[in-house]
């Protein structure tokens, strides 16, 4: 096995945010490489559910209630997941919430979860993990960031401010290990994924949210990961869309900002009204499958949302050209 091309068969994956989406679709394509698993998430029950799956691809699966933002817990993870198979050599920071409304709007308490989960909470499983692939001198660290790394999410700030923060920490963090040739540090940026990730959001808009189209498998993502755990590259991105809203964001990040910020409020303007919630910040959440089933309601728009995409692409050659022509 080379560093370059590893083989997964028996190799120890830590993963958290285990039970829906990403994580779970996670989960199950490392059962079938033959990983060992160690599943962590705030609900047990669920997890022992997704432990069950795995375990009947053939995996030996642990399960680790674990809530990220505290990081006593995530200390007793990588413990408990070294005292049971000997060591550690994928570690997948999964974890991912969002608070969706305006600024000032939105409870200051939630602000601060949304940066405890998505940030502070992959920062904790670093630490946790990193000083045992440094005494190995081997380790993939991947850590799940989003195309809003890229890309400003107006009405969702604390989810921006936590995924922008989570890229330069990714990024520093790689500087920093660059004498270790076999610990990487990898990122993902996928798309907007069908999982049921929006409908366990925080939504204080007092509208129904569901996430913009085009929607890519979940499981699209699930391969990025895997793919890193056997060839570590230092970043993915997943789907068209997050590799257009990067270079969109390039050319012209205010005029980015305010589209995003425009549609959304086109879209609350006609969107049916729904309760302010909570939604899983600060209790899990109740749905915990790999689908959000948005795809198939949003067949519909196909159309619309394949001629968005080319108007988008087309304004991009434009500002790209004009940009050149100033240059030149």
């Amino acid at each position: 096995m080379t560093d370059k091309n590893r083989n997964l068969v028996g190799q120890c994956v830590v993963l958290t945010g285990a039970t829906s989406g990403i994580g779970r679709a996670t989960a199950v394509q490392f059962a079938r490489a033959g990983a060992d698993l160690v599943l962590a998430a705030r609900r047990e029950t669920v997890l022992d559910e997704v432990a069950a799956q795995c375990q009947a691809l053939g995996a030996q699966v642990l399960v680790v209630p674990t809530d990220v933002t505290d990081e006593r817990a995530v200390r007793a993870l990588a413990s408990a997941a070294v005292a049971r198979f000997g060591g550690i050599d994928v570690w997948v920071n999964n974890v991912g919430v969002g608070a969706v409304g305006s600024f000032v709007q939105t409870p200051l308490k939630s602000h601060h979860r949304v940066i405890e989960a998505n940030l502070i909470g992959h920062i904790n499983g670093a630490h946790a993990v990193l000083p045992h692939f440094i005494a190995r001198k081997s380790g993939v660290l991947i850590n799940m960031i989003s195309l809003g790394a890229w890309a400003a999410a107006p009405y969702a700030t604390a989810y921006s401010a936590s995924k922008f923060g989570l890229r330069g920490f990714t990024e520093a963090l790689r500087g920093e290990l660059r004498e270790w040739s076999n610990i990487h540090v990898c990122d993902v940026y996928p798309s907007f994924m069908d999982t049921p990730g929006v409908s366990h959001a925080a939504n204080y808009t007092g509208r129904k949210l569901q996430p913009a189209a085009p929607l890519y498998d979940p499981r699209l993502a699930a391969s990025a990961v895997v793919s890193l755990a056997r060839a570590p590259r230092d970043s993915v991105t997943v789907g068209a869309a997050a590799t257009a809203l990067r270079v969109a964001h390039w050319v012209s990040p205010a005029l980015t900002g305010w589209l995003g910020a425009s549609g959304f409020e086109r879209y609350l303007s006609k969107a049916e009204s729904a309760p302010r919630t909570d939604g899983n910040l600060f209790a899990p959440s109740v749905g915990a499958g790999i689908d959000g089933g948005y795809r198939q309601r949003a067949a519909k728009g196909k159309a619309l949302s394949t001629t968005a995409v080319a108007v988008g692409a087309g304004l991009l050659i434009g500002l790209l050209a004009h940009r050149m022509q100033r240059r030149g």
